[in-house]
C-alpha cells in the first residue's frame, strides 16, 4: 500500500512566516502522497475587526453568521491556502488549494441549531469525503491543500473544523492508502509535565491512554485530540501523530517525532 500522510497545522505555524517556510520545507521533503489541512490563524479575526464585525465564541467555537462566512471564505480559501501553495511551488511540491467544494471533495451539513445557532457550520458525517476524486489528484501527482471551507451540496459553503477535516480525511483514505495522520501544534507532543517540554510521551496506547487520564496527567483540551486520534485508529488509520510543527523533519530524518498513538505499540 502506498504511504499517504495527512497534514493538519495550526494558527501557530500559519500566523509565523518563518515558522510556515521551515514547515512547508519539511512537508515537502515527506516521502510518498501528501495532504496538507489548515486552519484560519488570526488574520480572519483581524479582518473582522477592521470591518467592524464582533467574533462570536461559544465553548470555544466560532459562530459564523453570513458576513463571517465572507471573511474566513476570503481569508481561508483565498490569501492564506494560496500563500501555503505559492510556497509549496517554490520547493518544487505541485500543490493545488482547495475548499471542500472543489471537485465535491468534502460536502458537509449544516450544524442543526438546538441550543446554541452556530450559523453557517458544516458538520461532518461518514458520506462527506470523496475518496475517489481525491485519490484521482494524488495519482496525477499534486498535494491538496485543504482549507477549513466546505459545502453542502446545494450552492452553500460552511465553515468546518480544520481538525475534524483532517481526521475524515485520514479515516475515509486508510482505506486506499497507508495512511498516518499527523497534528502540528505548539507542544513537542503530548507532555507527562505541561511545563516541561522534555517530557514527552513517544508512545501511547488505548490502555496507556486510560490510565494517564485516571492520574489526570491528560485533561482539558488535549482528551477531545486524543479521542479523536484513538476513533481514527479504530476505522483504520495507520497512526496518528501529535507533534510540533518545527519537529517534522525529524520524520524524514528518521529521528523520534512527537507522541505516535496506535491501537499497538
Amino acid at each position: 500500500m502506498t504511504s499517504l500522510h495527512i497534514i493538519k497545522i495550526g494558527g501557530n505555524v500559519i500566523d509565523n512566516s518563518e515558522n510556515l517556510h521551515h514547515f512547508l520545507q519539511d512537508f515537502t521533503s515527506l516521502d510518498g502522497y501528501k495532504i496538507l489541512v489548515h486552519g484560519g490563524g488570526k488574520v480572519a479575526t483581524q479582518l473582522s475587526e477592521t470591518l467592524g464585525l464582533e467574533a462570536r465564541l461559544v465553548e470555544g467555537r466560532r459562530v459564523t453568521d453570513i458576513e463571517t462566512l465572507r471573511v474566513v471564505t476570503m481569508v481561508y480559501g483565498g490569501l492564506i491556502n494560496k500563500n501555503i501553495v505559492a510556497q509549496l511551488q517554490r520547493f518544487g511540491n505541485n500543490a493545488i488549494g482547495l475548499t471542500g467544494a472543489d471537485g465535491n471533495f468534502i460536502r458537509t451539513k449544516k450544524r442543526p441549531v438546538k441550543t446554541i445557532d452556530y450559523g453557517f457550520v458544516g458538520d461532518i458525517d461518514e458520506k462527506s469525503i470523496n475518496p475517489e476524486n481525491i485519490s484521482r489528484l494524488l495519482e496525477t501527482g499534486f498535494t491538496p491543500v485543504f482549507c477549513a471551507i466546505t459545502h453542502d451540496g446545494e450552492g452553500q459553503l460552511l465553515n468546518t473544523n480544520a481538525d475534524t477535516i483532517a481526521s475524515a480525511l485520514a479515516v475515509s483514505l486508510a482505506k486506499l492508502y497507508d495512511t498516518t495522520l499527523i497534528y502540528c501544534f505548539e507542544k513537542a507532543g503530548v507532555l507527562h509535565d505541561i511545563n516541561d517540554e522534555e517530557s514527552i510521551i513517544r508512545e501511547i496506547d488505548p490502555a496507556l491512554y486510560h490510565e494517564l487520564k485516571q492520574q489526570q496527567i491528560i485533561h482539558s483540551g488535549m482528551l477531545p485530540k486524543l479521542d479523536n486520534a484513538f476513533t481514527a485508529i479504530g476505522c483504520g488509520v495507520k497512526s496518528v501523530v501529535i507533534g510540533r510543527s518545527d519537529d517534522l523533519g525529524n520524520i524524514k530524518q528518521q529521528k523520534p517525532f512527537g507522541t505516535r498513538l496506535s491501537n499497538h505499540i
